[in-house]
């Protein structure tokens, strides 16, 4: 039987709610931003985003015309109007009830923040110390040649003979990937697709 790791990769989600749930409905026109203090959570007429290198890279990635799907693309959003790098204007496509810490998912956009978080490279480190090694490593919302490159720095860090090493499996949940194709090719040794 052959083993297969996966890191998570980035998370990007919703913060927590002022209240009860909040509805969205078709055609609201909202604020969608990263929280600027502790205070400042989802209610109506405003969605927040904890700050994290991660959720500010997606809100800076963002521009006019572009989807956010909340939940599982339950719910849809789209940018009318970037306001700053951490502010947006968006309308409501797809409404629905919008509770706390559900996922964000910005399909069109490539966003510019490492691949691996730093749970990622904790969790990559233990996978490469396990005896016998795992045989894959799956790196989560791989775009472009670079975000695999980020392991193999790991293991090369950590020494690994070059036979010991796990291949590297991306997982191909984003359209940017297939621009990218070849350079993700050349790293990895296996593909999965999410």
């Amino acid at each position: 039987v052959e083993v297969l790791g996966d890191l998570q990769g980035p998370k990007f989600r919703v913060a927590e709610l002022e209240g009860e749930p909040v509805m969205l409905n078709n055609g609201d026109i909202l604020e969608f931003g990263i929280c600027k203090d502790d205070n400042d959570n989802i209610r109506p007429g405003r969605i927040t985003m904890k700050s994290t290198v991660e959720q500010r890279a997606l809100i800076k990635a963002c521009k006019p015309d572009t989807t956010l799907l909340i939940e599982d693309g339950i719910m849809e959003v789209k940018v009318i109007e970037k306001c700053s790098e951490t502010e947006l204007r968006v309308q409501v496509v797809r409404g629905g009830k919008l509770k706390a810490r559900k996922g964000v998912n910005v399909p069109d956009c490539e966003i510019d923040c490492a691949a691996l978080t730093e749970k990622d490279i904790e969790d990559a480190e233990y996978l490469l110390q396990l005896d016998p090694p795992c045989e894959y490593i799956c790196v989560s919302f791989a775009q472009k040649g670079q975000d695999l490159q980020e392991l193999i720095d790991i293991m090369d860090r950590l020494n690994i003979p070059q036979d010991k090493r796990p291949k590297i499996c991306p997982k191909i949940e984003k359209p940017q990937a297939f621009t990218n194709i070849e350079g993700i090719l050349e790293k990895s040794r296996a593909l999965m697709v999410a």
